[in-house]
């Protein structure tokens, strides 16, 4: 008698790359000098909205937008890419030492900034309540700088990016 299983890991994926992902947006905002207490407070409306759009293969990006609330003008941006592949060899990883890396080399920003998140999602995804249309701030004069595969989930993974001022 053969015995054959079988693992759907997509379910485990969403759920590894959503805690992940919300992790390593808590760390950018607490390690860059900013008051991670709002981030704390929307924890369950975010997590519910990636999760879902992910699950759905929605979710295109997710962004993390500093601005300086007085001008209304962008200081910096964190920006995660999904990939969905789903046929993952059943490796999960995440690294968020190239996280701080980056951090450290774009320096602190000004504890009077505020930020938010942001997602871009697939024309018909699903509603999720908390979670509202809004437009990107301009990224002109910033210059967009990669840093690879920050997080796998067997296949589903993020590909993180950050926006500095061109020199």
């Amino acid at each position: 008698m053969n015995t054959a299983v079988a693992v759907n890991t997509s379910t485990h994926s969403v759920t590894y790359v959503t805690d992940n992902l919300l992790k390593s947006i808590k760390n950018i905002i607490r390690l860059s000098g900013l008051n991670p207490s709002k981030f704390a407070d929307d924890w369950g409306c975010m997590e519910r909205g990636i999760k879902t759009w992910l699950d759905t293969q929605d979710l295109e990006k997710v962004v993390l937008e500093v601005y300086e609330p007085k001008t209304d003008k962008l200081v910096g941006r964190w920006d995660f890419e999904i990939s969905y592949g789903f046929s993952g060899d059943g490796f999960f990883f995440v690294d968020p030492d190239v996280i701080k890396y980056h951090i450290r080399k774009q320096g602190l920003i000004p504890n009077t900034c505020e930020y938010r998140i942001l997602t871009t999602t697939r024309p018909g995804r699903p509603d999720v309540q908390g979670w509202a249309k809004a437009t990107f701030r301009s990224t002109d004069g910033f210059v967009r700088q990669s840093i690879g595969t920050t997080i796998d989930g067997s296949g589903l993974s993020t590909s993180g990016a950050y926006w500095r001022k061109a020199s």
